[in-house]
Protein backbone atom coordinates (compact mmCIF):
# COMPACT_ATOMS: atom_id res chain seq x y z
CA UNK A 1 0.00 0.00 0.00
CA UNK A 2 1.37 3.01 -1.08
CA UNK A 3 0.17 5.69 1.66
CA UNK A 4 1.18 2.60 4.27
CA UNK A 5 4.76 3.88 2.82
CA UNK A 6 3.90 7.73 3.87
CA UNK A 7 2.46 6.71 6.77
CA UNK A 8 5.24 4.60 8.35
CA UNK A 9 8.28 5.21 6.44
CA UNK A 10 9.72 7.87 3.82
CA UNK A 11 8.40 6.54 0.47
CA UNK A 12 10.76 6.90 -2.98
CA UNK A 13 11.02 9.50 -4.88
CA UNK A 14 9.57 7.65 -7.42
CA UNK A 15 6.97 6.76 -5.48
CA UNK A 16 5.96 10.08 -4.34
CA UNK A 17 5.75 11.45 -7.62
CA UNK A 18 3.42 8.93 -8.80
CA UNK A 19 1.26 9.11 -6.15
CA UNK A 20 1.05 13.29 -6.15
CA UNK A 21 0.59 12.97 -9.50
CA UNK A 22 -2.75 10.45 -9.63
CA UNK A 23 -3.86 12.92 -6.66
CA UNK A 24 -3.67 15.87 -8.53
CA UNK A 25 -5.30 14.43 -11.91
CA UNK A 26 -7.56 12.66 -9.93
CA UNK A 27 -10.65 11.82 -11.81
CA UNK A 28 -13.90 10.62 -9.72
CA UNK A 29 -14.80 6.87 -10.07
CA UNK A 30 -18.65 6.28 -10.92
CA UNK A 31 -19.10 5.07 -6.96
CA UNK A 32 -17.08 9.04 -6.06
CA UNK A 33 -19.60 10.64 -8.72
CA UNK A 34 -22.32 12.10 -6.95
CA UNK A 35 -20.33 13.28 -3.94
CA UNK A 36 -17.41 14.59 -6.39
CA UNK A 37 -20.48 16.45 -8.40
CA UNK A 38 -22.04 17.98 -5.25
CA UNK A 39 -18.34 18.99 -3.95
CA UNK A 40 -17.70 20.17 -7.42
CA UNK A 41 -20.51 22.92 -7.81
CA UNK A 42 -19.10 24.33 -4.29
CA UNK A 43 -15.59 24.86 -4.83
CA UNK A 44 -16.18 26.45 -8.65
CA UNK A 45 -17.86 28.84 -6.77
CA UNK A 46 -14.69 29.23 -4.23
CA UNK A 47 -12.62 30.88 -6.74
CA UNK A 48 -15.24 33.70 -7.04
CA UNK A 49 -15.48 33.84 -3.54
CA UNK A 50 -11.68 34.54 -3.24
CA UNK A 51 -11.55 36.81 -6.36
CA UNK A 52 -14.56 39.20 -4.65
CA UNK A 53 -12.51 39.04 -0.86
CA UNK A 54 -9.18 39.62 -2.58
CA UNK A 55 -10.57 43.08 -4.66
CA UNK A 56 -12.59 44.16 -1.70
CA UNK A 57 -11.84 47.84 -0.44
CA UNK A 58 -14.57 48.77 2.14
CA UNK A 59 -16.35 51.68 2.56
CA UNK A 60 -13.74 52.99 5.14
CA UNK A 61 -13.63 56.95 3.65
CA UNK A 62 -17.49 57.21 3.34
CA UNK A 63 -17.95 56.31 6.90
CA UNK A 64 -15.04 58.29 8.40
CA UNK A 65 -16.60 61.49 6.45
CA UNK A 66 -20.23 60.29 7.96
CA UNK A 67 -19.16 59.22 11.30
CA UNK A 68 -17.12 63.16 11.40
CA UNK A 69 -20.05 65.22 9.99
CA UNK A 70 -23.59 63.16 11.95
CA UNK A 71 -25.80 66.13 11.27
CA UNK A 72 -24.37 65.70 6.99
CA UNK A 73 -27.60 63.39 5.71
CA UNK A 74 -25.73 63.85 2.08
CA UNK A 75 -22.67 62.44 3.74
CA UNK A 76 -24.73 59.76 6.07
CA UNK A 77 -27.22 58.44 2.82
CA UNK A 78 -23.68 58.40 0.62
CA UNK A 79 -21.51 55.73 3.59
CA UNK A 80 -24.93 54.00 3.70
CA UNK A 81 -25.27 53.28 -0.14
CA UNK A 82 -21.35 52.43 -0.47
CA UNK A 83 -21.52 50.26 2.56
CA UNK A 84 -25.08 48.08 1.61
CA UNK A 85 -23.65 46.46 -1.19
CA UNK A 86 -20.79 45.38 0.36
CA UNK A 87 -22.84 44.13 3.12
CA UNK A 88 -24.60 41.74 0.51
CA UNK A 89 -20.75 40.45 -0.39
CA UNK A 90 -20.34 39.67 3.28
CA UNK A 91 -23.63 37.57 3.10
CA UNK A 92 -22.86 35.92 0.45
CA UNK A 93 -19.55 34.64 2.00
CA UNK A 94 -21.50 33.58 5.03
CA UNK A 95 -23.95 31.62 3.09
CA UNK A 96 -21.03 30.16 0.87
CA UNK A 97 -19.51 29.28 4.44
CA UNK A 98 -22.44 26.80 5.01
CA UNK A 99 -22.25 25.01 2.05
CA UNK A 100 -18.79 24.27 2.13
CA UNK A 101 -19.50 23.26 5.88
CA UNK A 102 -22.37 20.73 3.41
CA UNK A 103 -19.20 19.75 1.11
CA UNK A 104 -17.04 18.81 3.93
CA UNK A 105 -19.99 16.62 5.79
CA UNK A 106 -20.17 14.69 2.69
CA UNK A 107 -16.33 14.24 1.76
CA UNK A 108 -15.79 12.95 5.45
CA UNK A 109 -18.42 10.14 5.31
CA UNK A 110 -17.13 9.32 2.03
CA UNK A 111 -13.67 8.92 3.09
CA UNK A 112 -14.40 7.23 6.79
CA UNK A 113 -17.62 4.89 6.00
CA UNK A 114 -17.30 1.14 6.45
CA UNK A 115 -16.15 -1.31 5.40
CA UNK A 116 -13.00 0.20 4.32
CA UNK A 117 -9.76 1.69 6.45
CA UNK A 118 -9.04 4.92 6.02
CA UNK A 119 -5.71 4.75 4.19
CA UNK A 120 -7.63 2.29 1.72
CA UNK A 121 -10.43 4.90 0.82
CA UNK A 122 -7.41 7.85 0.26
CA UNK A 123 -6.42 5.62 -2.05
CA UNK A 124 -9.65 4.32 -3.80
CA UNK A 125 -11.09 7.78 -3.26
CA UNK A 126 -8.44 10.04 -4.54
CA UNK A 127 -10.76 12.46 -6.90
CA UNK A 128 -12.69 13.07 -3.26
CA UNK A 129 -9.18 13.14 -1.48
CA UNK A 130 -8.39 16.12 -3.95
CA UNK A 131 -11.75 17.92 -3.24
CA UNK A 132 -10.96 17.27 0.09
CA UNK A 133 -7.42 19.46 -0.17
CA UNK A 134 -9.10 21.98 -2.56
CA UNK A 135 -11.34 22.87 0.19
CA UNK A 136 -8.18 23.49 2.87
CA UNK A 137 -6.89 25.11 0.91
CA UNK A 138 -9.85 27.31 -0.01
CA UNK A 139 -10.54 27.58 3.70
CA UNK A 140 -6.84 29.32 4.84
CA UNK A 141 -6.51 31.04 1.59
CA UNK A 142 -9.90 33.10 2.76
CA UNK A 143 -8.85 33.18 6.44
CA UNK A 144 -5.73 34.81 5.43
CA UNK A 145 -7.45 37.41 3.17
CA UNK A 146 -9.79 38.06 6.01
CA UNK A 147 -7.05 38.21 8.52
CA UNK A 148 -5.01 41.14 6.90
CA UNK A 149 -8.55 43.14 5.71
CA UNK A 150 -10.00 45.26 9.03
CA UNK A 151 -12.47 46.60 6.27
CA UNK A 152 -14.80 43.81 6.72
CA UNK A 153 -15.11 44.21 10.54
CA UNK A 154 -15.44 48.16 9.69
CA UNK A 155 -17.87 47.82 7.33
CA UNK A 156 -20.18 45.55 9.10
CA UNK A 157 -20.15 47.38 12.75
CA UNK A 158 -20.95 50.47 10.63
CA UNK A 159 -23.87 48.51 8.99
CA UNK A 160 -24.98 47.24 12.23
CA UNK A 161 -24.82 50.72 14.00
CA UNK A 162 -26.88 51.93 11.58
CA UNK A 163 -29.48 49.75 11.01
CA UNK A 164 -29.59 50.02 14.99
CA UNK A 165 -29.83 54.09 15.27
CA UNK A 166 -32.88 54.05 12.74
CA UNK A 167 -34.75 51.32 14.24
CA UNK A 168 -34.80 53.46 17.62
CA UNK A 169 -35.61 56.43 15.59
CA UNK A 170 -38.25 53.62 13.65
CA UNK A 171 -37.22 53.88 10.56
CA UNK A 172 -37.18 50.71 8.06
CA UNK A 173 -33.92 51.04 5.97
CA UNK A 174 -34.25 48.92 2.48
CA UNK A 175 -31.00 46.69 3.36
CA UNK A 176 -32.93 45.01 6.23
CA UNK A 177 -34.73 43.16 3.44
CA UNK A 178 -31.55 41.69 2.22
CA UNK A 179 -29.60 41.44 5.94
CA UNK A 180 -32.17 41.06 8.24
CA UNK A 181 -31.74 41.19 12.34
CA UNK A 182 -31.49 37.14 12.76
CA UNK A 183 -28.90 37.30 10.17
CA UNK A 184 -26.53 40.08 10.81
CA UNK A 185 -26.62 38.34 14.07
CA UNK A 186 -24.95 34.97 12.70
CA UNK A 187 -22.99 36.98 10.59
CA UNK A 188 -21.60 39.00 13.38
CA UNK A 189 -20.72 35.42 15.08
CA UNK A 190 -18.60 34.52 11.95
CA UNK A 191 -16.61 37.82 11.19
CA UNK A 192 -15.59 38.06 14.66
CA UNK A 193 -13.32 34.87 14.55
CA UNK A 194 -10.25 35.60 13.16
CA UNK A 195 -10.05 32.53 11.11
CA UNK A 196 -14.08 32.42 9.76
CA UNK A 197 -13.90 29.57 7.70
CA UNK A 198 -11.42 27.53 9.37
CA UNK A 199 -14.07 28.00 12.88
CA UNK A 200 -16.97 26.75 10.72
CA UNK A 201 -14.70 23.51 9.26
CA UNK A 202 -13.56 22.81 12.39
CA UNK A 203 -17.44 22.65 14.21
CA UNK A 204 -18.52 20.77 11.26
CA UNK A 205 -16.34 17.73 11.99
CA UNK A 206 -16.55 17.77 15.43
CA UNK A 207 -20.31 17.88 14.71
CA UNK A 208 -19.77 14.75 12.03
CA UNK A 209 -17.83 12.80 14.95
CA UNK A 210 -20.20 13.27 17.77
CA UNK A 211 -23.20 12.42 15.76
CA UNK A 212 -21.10 9.35 14.01
CA UNK A 213 -21.03 7.07 17.79
CA UNK A 214 -20.47 4.12 15.73
CA UNK A 215 -17.56 5.16 13.70
CA UNK A 216 -14.64 5.09 15.67
CA UNK A 217 -12.82 8.35 15.92
CA UNK A 218 -9.67 6.83 14.47
CA UNK A 219 -11.27 6.44 11.11
CA UNK A 220 -11.39 10.56 11.04
CA UNK A 221 -8.23 11.23 12.83
CA UNK A 222 -6.27 8.64 10.54
CA UNK A 223 -7.37 10.37 7.23
CA UNK A 224 -6.69 13.59 8.56
CA UNK A 225 -3.02 12.73 9.81
CA UNK A 226 -2.02 10.99 6.34
CA UNK A 227 -2.88 13.35 4.75
CA UNK A 228 -0.77 15.60 6.99
CA UNK A 229 1.91 13.05 6.47
CA UNK A 230 1.77 13.14 3.05
CA UNK A 231 2.40 17.34 2.96
CA UNK A 232 5.20 16.91 5.41
CA UNK A 233 7.38 14.35 3.46
CA UNK A 234 6.64 16.55 0.10
CA UNK A 235 7.69 19.83 1.63
CA UNK A 236 10.65 18.34 4.05
CA UNK A 237 12.31 16.54 1.33
CA UNK A 238 14.64 18.06 -1.16
CA UNK A 239 14.14 15.35 -3.50
CA UNK A 240 10.97 15.41 -3.53
CA UNK A 241 10.36 19.20 -3.03
CA UNK A 242 12.43 20.13 -6.29
CA UNK A 243 9.96 18.24 -8.30
CA UNK A 244 7.39 20.58 -7.40
CA UNK A 245 9.03 23.91 -8.79
CA UNK A 246 5.77 25.69 -8.58
CA UNK A 247 5.09 27.93 -5.67
CA UNK A 248 1.41 27.99 -6.00
CA UNK A 249 1.56 24.10 -5.59
CA UNK A 250 4.06 24.11 -2.07
CA UNK A 251 2.04 27.19 -0.72
CA UNK A 252 -0.67 24.49 -1.39
CA UNK A 253 0.68 21.99 0.03
CA UNK A 254 1.43 24.05 3.34
CA UNK A 255 -2.05 25.00 3.56
CA UNK A 256 -3.23 21.45 3.28
CA UNK A 257 -0.98 20.09 6.38
CA UNK A 258 -2.03 23.16 8.67
CA UNK A 259 -5.68 22.99 7.74
CA UNK A 260 -6.04 19.14 8.59
CA UNK A 261 -3.71 19.38 11.70
CA UNK A 262 -6.25 21.80 13.25
CA UNK A 263 -9.19 19.60 12.52
CA UNK A 264 -7.32 16.88 14.33
CA UNK A 265 -6.42 18.72 17.29
CA UNK A 266 -10.04 19.52 17.25
CA UNK A 267 -11.69 16.09 17.02
CA UNK A 268 -9.11 14.06 18.75
CA UNK A 269 -9.71 13.89 22.37
CA UNK A 270 -5.97 14.90 23.26
CA UNK A 271 -5.31 16.58 20.43
CA UNK A 272 -2.13 17.23 17.88
CA UNK A 273 0.73 17.93 19.84
CA UNK A 274 0.39 15.21 22.39
CA UNK A 275 3.72 12.57 22.07
CA UNK A 276 0.56 9.78 21.00
CA UNK A 277 -0.51 11.76 18.58
CA UNK A 278 0.10 10.29 14.99
CA UNK A 279 1.14 14.12 13.66
CA UNK A 280 4.59 14.64 13.95
CA UNK A 281 4.14 18.28 15.24
CA UNK A 282 7.92 18.95 15.68
CA UNK A 283 8.53 17.96 11.73
CA UNK A 284 5.07 20.09 10.27
CA UNK A 285 6.53 23.40 12.30
CA UNK A 286 10.04 22.88 11.27
CA UNK A 287 9.37 22.11 7.79
CA UNK A 288 6.85 25.52 7.40
CA UNK A 289 9.34 27.18 9.09
CA UNK A 290 12.08 26.53 6.40
CA UNK A 291 9.65 27.55 3.55
CA UNK A 292 10.24 30.96 1.98
CA UNK A 293 6.81 31.94 1.25
CA UNK A 294 5.08 35.38 2.53
CA UNK A 295 1.95 33.46 3.84
CA UNK A 296 4.13 31.24 6.27
CA UNK A 297 3.75 33.83 9.35
CA UNK A 298 -0.06 33.78 9.14
CA UNK A 299 -0.18 29.58 8.62
CA UNK A 300 1.94 29.26 12.05
CA UNK A 301 -0.10 31.84 13.92
CA UNK A 302 -3.09 29.67 12.32
CA UNK A 303 -1.63 26.67 14.61
CA UNK A 304 -0.93 28.92 17.36
CA UNK A 305 -4.40 30.94 17.93
CA UNK A 306 -6.91 28.67 16.17
CA UNK A 307 -6.14 24.88 17.71
CA UNK A 308 -7.50 23.71 21.13
CA UNK A 309 -4.84 21.72 22.75
CA UNK A 310 -1.52 23.45 22.11
CA UNK A 311 -1.78 24.80 25.59
CA UNK A 312 -2.19 21.70 27.68
CA UNK A 313 0.29 20.30 29.95
CA UNK A 314 0.79 17.13 27.47
CA UNK A 315 2.50 19.43 24.62
CA UNK A 316 6.38 19.46 25.04
CA UNK A 317 7.70 22.83 25.77
CA UNK A 318 10.05 21.78 22.76
CA UNK A 319 6.69 22.27 20.34
CA UNK A 320 5.41 25.45 22.22
CA UNK A 321 8.79 27.01 21.82
CA UNK A 322 9.19 26.07 17.92
CA UNK A 323 5.52 28.02 18.08
CA UNK A 324 6.73 31.31 19.67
Amino acid sequence: NLLLGFYLTKPTTNQLGMFVSRLFNAQPTEAETAVWNQVSAVLEEAHGILAELQSYNGAGQEIREAIQNPNDLQLQEKAWNAVCPLVAKLKRFYEFSLRLENALRSLLEALTSPPYAPMQHLEREQALAKQFAEILHFTLSFDELKMTNPAIQNDFSYYRRTISRNRLNNQQLEAENEVNNEMANRMSLFYAEATPMLKTLSNATTKFVSENKTLPIEDTTDCLSTMACVCRVMLETPEYRCRFTNTDTMLFCMRVMVGVIILYDHVHPVGAFAKTSKIDMKGCIKVLKEQPSNSVEGLLNALRYTTRHLNDDSTSKQIRALLQ
